[in-house]
């Protein structure tokens, strides 16, 4: 005999709400234990000037003056003396080819002396080429 037959079976469910609790936990637990690097990096705002490109790419040395005058040659700190910034750029055109060009980016905010201090390096490393990096004004 059957005694449930007016009976209906109720169907399974699956209760979603300890599932979100579990995964809103799990969120800020990687929220809570995430680092966050920030990134140190050397910020230099270029003047502005329009001009057409170059034709062709002779071999570069980039001279970067800071805001607070320090200089840079090829990402590595050359100092402030004339001298030192000379034999910076020396060692840097000795791996170049002939006769390579002195690229100075100079922050916007950087004294005028700390870039005729890279200029006068340059022409006491025996290097004549010298251009200024800019950015577009558009």
């Amino acid at each position: 005999m059957n005694f449930q037959r007016g009976r209906h079976r109720e169907e399974p469910e699956i209760n979603f709400i300890p599932l979100i609790d579990v995964l809103l936990v799990i969120l800020i637990f990687l929220m809570v234990t995430t680092t966050y690097s920030k990134f140190s990096g050397l910020e230099i705002n270029l003047p502005t000037a329009d001009g057409p490109p170059p034709a062709e790419q002779p071999a570069e040395i980039n001279v970067a003056v800071t805001a607070s005058g320090d200089v840079l040659v090829n990402k590595v700190s050359a100092g402030r003396d004339v001298q030192a910034i000379a034999a910076a750029i020396k060692r840097v055109a000795g791996d170049a080819e002939k006769d390579p060009v002195v690229v100075i980016s100079a922050d916007a905010k950087a004294t005028h002396q700390s870039v005729i201090d890279v200029m006068q390096a340059a022409q006491s490393a025996g290097l004549s080429h010298i251009s200024f990096a800019t950015q577009n004004s558009k």
